[in-house]
């Protein structure tokens, strides 16, 4: 789609499938689909049984393991969630689709880890001063499940790696990650039983809640700033600016660079000053492949300018703050 603007420069939109396009057939989806529900499901029923479990035989080292199966658990939904908002046709209201509301979720399921972290934590400092029985036979009992029901987790979804989803592949290792945690319940259990020891069920409980924390807190980082419509980690604009110069010869200034994400996808406008082309549609081509090949930008909006930018806001995005970009040869 092509708009001729008011010094008669086009401004060029390049025309793609909608950002919640899949890469795969249907029949991956489904089968991605179908990988993650029952994932989901094991992992949701032996946190609930890891819950009661914690409560009857006292032991607050189910209870974190608990917290790292909800984790867990949620991470699988949110993989869920996408691969089915993935399907969602964009509308007048909504261009992006749903997608967006993965990323609350998973802001709301960080802030909610944060706090049952804190609270594990402060029980555990309480029962230092004030062991509490206990019941080293159930602990155990409900700890083997945990373990096993995050081997069958990891199995379901490790059976769809070839299908390189990276919904499904970091479902998966996060998953592999809680394994941790039920295998420190199932030595607490046989610490108690063995020496009547009960300080190691708040000592683990602690450390498995550390990993809960760390997952929450990255968790956090990585949907405040996507709520926040930062910058993607992986992606340096300031580089981005300089390889595109070098790479392409007609290019003497890249400003007004916006970079944000919905879902998994990186999306970016910017302006380009360039030297008048003899094939306008070659020279935008060449740009969007550059974006899609180095930086994996399939969805961009290019502005090509043929005089510099002269306005208070044409660093706008320009991270570099080089005041000879404009002079770039």
């Amino acid at each position: 789609l092509k708009i001729c603007n008011d010094v008669g420069v086009f401004s060029t939109v390049k025309r793609i499938d909608p950002i919640m396009a899949h890469d795969h057939s249907h029949g991956s989806s489904d089968a991605n689909a179908r990988r993650l529900l029952l994932a989901f499901t094991v992992t949701a029923v032996f946190m609930v049984i890891e819950v009661v479990g914690g409560i009857i035989s006292g032991s607050l080292a189910l209870l974190a393991d608990a917290g790292h199966m909800l984790t867990d658990a949620a991470a699988l939904l949110f993989a869920l969630l996408a691969v089915w908002f993935a399907r969602q046709p964009p509308s007048a209201k909504r261009t992006f689709g749903w997608l967006r509301l993965t990323t609350l979720a998973a802001f709301i399921n960080a802030l909610a880890l944060v706090l049952i972290t804190i609270w594990i934590v402060w029980e555990a400092i309480l029962r230092f001063s004030h062991p509490q029985p206990v019941a080293g036979m159930t602990m155990m009992a409900i700890a083997i499940a945990g373990l096993v029901a995050n081997l069958l987790s990891f199995w379901l979804l490790h059976r769809g790696s070839e299908e390189k989803n990276l919904n499904v592949r970091a479902a998966a290792l996060h998953v592999l990650g809680d394994l941790l945690g039920s295998v420190g319940a199932i030595v607490a259990a046989v610490v108690i039983m063995v020496t009547n020891w009960t300080p190691i069920d708040p000592i683990l409980s602690v450390l498995v809640s550390a990993l809960v924390l760390k997952s929450a807190w990255r968790l956090m980082k990585e949907s405040v700033n996507e709520l926040l419509e930062g910058v993607p980690a992986s992606l340096d604009i300031g580089a981005l600016q300089r390889h595109l110069r070098r790479a392409i010869p007609e290019i003497r200034d890249v400003h007004h660079v916006h970079v944000w994400q919905v879902g998994e996808k990186p999306l970016m406008t910017l302006h380009v000053q360039v030297i008048p082309p003899r094939d306008h549609d070659k020279l935008l081509g060449e740009i969007h492949h550059f974006l899609a090949h180095h930086y994996e930008i399939a969805h961009a909006t290019v502005q090509m300018e043929y005089q510099p930018c002269s306005g208070s806001d044409c660093r706008l995005g320009d991270v570099t703050a080089d005041p000879h970009h404009g002079h770039h040869h």
